[in-house]
């Protein structure tokens, strides 16, 4: 087995985790993935049937300082892709993140903090580029504002060298259920149901390519000239959200009707779905123009996003349309 001789350990097996380990295995690099609890056939779904690839799995908790030190021994670069559900956030995220960035440190190896937008608030203009005031206007923004803040601290202290790479939000293989097209739009689109939105879906609204997200991040774990700055990862689609239903509708036949999902129906979903809890003081984001502009990202790396048609047949194949 031959690999680049770097190690890079990836802490988190959610939406974007594994597609950064895979990422990284595709560079031949050596990749150790970090869960609490991962899911079984989580190693071959990643290794894909390849047998020639250095990669493993470690489970554990990234709050506990000798467990991190011991899978961030020797690490080039340390991803955080960790997200706690909402409603677990007070609680985990502020251990969670400094556990596995303080690992980072004393490991000497760069970190990669997968990172959102929350911490803009609502940007006075649209797109909204890395210099955008951080005004956040939800406790989640706050606590992204903090956190954001100790990491560049951190690095601005010598304790880490870090960088952190933001994205809109997801869509893509691997979209979890909580994002507007995971399981239960592609379920309404299968049937030929009014397919859901939030907000206003005339607006313009920036979305994310998962595989995108990957290969940024996996870029700014390799490239020098991404520590000491927080970046905007490549947008695919950065339309109105109803122009990116439709070309998903388009593609198999759907009408392209939509249905958009009041308020009240999120707030009445988090007394049952505790998850669903913190989605309410979010909402703000689909009522104003929200796109990030990537464009620094793109000229200093030269990378650009996945065409929206090719994002959007990838996705649907992943949902199981076959070739549309």
């Amino acid at each position: 087995m031959t690999t680049s001789g770097q190690i890079h350990v990836v802490f988190g097996t959610g939406q974007v985790g594994p597609a950064l380990a895979q990422e990284l295995l595709d560079a031949g690099h050596e990749v150790r993935i970090v869960s609490r609890r991962p899911g079984d056939g989580l190693l071959e779904r990643i290794r894909g049937g390849r047998e020639d690839v250095a990669c493993s799995i470690h489970a554990g908790d990234a709050t506990e300082p000798k467990f991190v030190d011991s899978v961030c021994r020797g690490a080039t670069t340390v991803y955080n892709c960790a997200s706690p559900p909402y409603h677990k956030w007070d609680s985990l995220l502020v251990p969670l993140f400094e556990g596995i960035r303080d690992g980072a440190g004393r490991a000497g190896a760069k970190h990669v903090v997968l990172d959102n937008l929350y911490m803009y608030g609502r940007p006075q203009q649209s797109p909204f580029d890395e210099d955008t005031p951080i005004r956040p206007c939800s406790s989640k923004g706050e606590l992204r504002a903090e956190l954001r803040r100790r990491l560049f601290d951190a690095h601005e202290r010598g304790q880490v060298r870090a960088t952190s790479g933001h994205a809109s939000d997801f869509f893509g293989p691997g979209a979890a259920g909580s994002s507007l097209f995971g399981d239960r739009f592609f379920d309404r689109l299968r049937q030929g149901q009014a397919l859901e939105v939030f907000g206003d879906p005339e607006l313009p609204h920036g979305y994310t390519f998962i595989p995108d997200v990957a290969r940024a991040l996996a870029i700014l774990g390799t490239d020098d000239r991404a520590m000491g700055k927080a970046w905007h990862l490549p947008t695919s689609w950065t339309g109105s959200t109803r122009g990116l239903v439709e070309a998903f509708a388009s593609r198999v036949g759907h009408g392209g009707r939509v249905t958009r999902v009041p308020a009240w129906v999120l707030r009445l979903m988090g007394v049952w779905v505790p998850a669903a809890r913190g989605l309410p003081e979010m909402m703000y984001q689909w009522t104003l123009p929200y796109v990030p502009d990537d464009r620094r990202f793109r000229q200093t790396f030269g990378i650009s996003p996945t065409p929206t048609e090719t994002a959007v047949a990838a996705s649907l194949r992943f949902a199981g349309f076959g070739d549309v």
